[in-house]
């Protein structure tokens, strides 16, 4: 598909690509930088794009950081605290101070990483259900209760936290952004294990201490300030599974170009010829709705998109994870070998599909945009 995109971004998207190829492009460098799969960022990795400069698309637009998502993830580059960084980047740059923008939005430039925090045991989905405290006092906030599912908070600077400063539970009143460092007293980071390998964690926050200029924009604001970033957070998270869809393609069609079967290669058989056929069409429709969508954020940056942002979000996971699946099931036992890629193609979309809000609210967010 001829995107209409500038020399410069053309260029770009190819040096990527580039890189990928010489520093990702063999399992076994896959390997030796994973911990066979097991991790999914290199820092020495990081920095080395960083020090390119390719990092300081997280100050550009979202056409440009889907052109870097997008060419990462197919080239399984394990830069996965890019993900959550511009993720925090994106909301320290609409409402933190002058020194917060200089720490994430600049610190991610120059290859540092970050971390939101924002679920917790019995509030996913029901974002207004949050009850971790920060409570004021002389010395600045005190924070008390727990987070979950915290994406690359063990190897983060700090951690963007949205804790009650006001308010019940219940209520999304009363949310307050803070930029909280990963080594603050009173915070304890603990893994997840997970089938996707080391990525999540659990926060534990007792009586630990931040100061008031902690705060990232006004105190009590932080739903707004949430659903102000929903555009960059959905496609961000859209862009990177066009990638994963595209990968997991490429790879299922060269297995079935070779693979034979009762004399000839197996993707010369209709079932799976019309399949893949399917599977294509698909993820050209995925990448039209994320680069216009990337579009529109880039017109208008302060507009949010609802409807959009919970399409596009909910199309690509959707589709990235039906093509790793039928991957793996046209590629029979080698699919589902680890000697291959596309079992860990699997486990990478799966979960696409249910963090920064599940399928299913990205359905209703859909409906109600219809006045439904």
């Amino acid at each position: 598909m001829d995107l209409d995109l500038s020399d410069e971004q053309r260029a770009f998207a190819a040096a990527v690509t580039d890189f990928c190829k010489r520093e990702t492009g063999t399992r076994a460098q896959r390997d030796a930088l994973t911990g066979n799969g097991l991790h999914k960022h290199h820092q020495g990795l990081y920095q080395k794009i960083a020090d390119l400069g390719w990092l300081e698309v997280v100050e550009s637009g979202m056409v440009d950081m889907c052109l870097f998502l997008e060419e990462t993830a197919y080239g399984q580059a394990p830069i996965g605290g890019f993900a959550t960084s511009s993720i925090v980047a994106g909301a320290v740059s609409r409402f933190g101070s002058p020194e917060q923008q200089k720490t994430v939005v600049g610190g991610t430039a120059a290859g540092r990483t970050f971390s939101i925090a924002m679920s917790e045991p019995e509030a996913g989905s029901d974002v207004a259900a949050l009850s971790c405290r920060a409570v004021a006092t002389d010395a600045g906030y005190v924070l008390n209760g727990q987070k979950t599912w915290c994406s690359n908070a063990h190897f983060a600077d700090a951690i963007l936290l949205v804790a009650r400063t006001g308010g019940v539970a219940g209520e999304h009143a009363g949310l307050t952004m803070f930029l909280v460092p990963a080594d603050a007293p009173g915070l304890r980071i603990s893994g997840i294990d997970t089938m996707g390998g080391k990525e999540v964690n659990d926060l534990y926050f007792t009586d630990c201490v931040v100061p008031e200029d902690a705060v990232v924009g006004v105190v009590g604001d932080g739903w707004k300030q949430l659903m102000a970033g929903l555009n960059v957070e959905r496609l961000i998270l859209a862009g990177l599974m066009l990638g994963t869809a595209r990968r997991a393609f490429d790879d299922t069609l060269a297995y079935v170009r070779e693979r034979k079967q009762f004399g000839r290669p197996i993707g010369s058989f209709q079932a799976l010829r019309h399949r893949i056929a399917d599977l294509a069409t698909e993820i050209e429709c995925c990448k039209l709705l994320v680069y216009r969508t990337a579009e529109l954020v880039d017109r208008d940056p302060s507009r949010v998109l609802p409807r959009e942002s919970s399409m596009v979000k909910l199309k690509t996971t959707e589709v990235a994870r039906e093509m790793a699946l039928a991957g793996m099931q046209m590629m029979g036992g080698y699919g589902y070998a680890t000697e291959y890629d596309m079992e860990r193609h699997v486990r990478a979309a799966l979960v696409s599909t249910v963090y920064g809000g599940t399928s299913e609210i990205q359905r209703d967010i859909i409906g109600k945009t219809y006045g439904l």
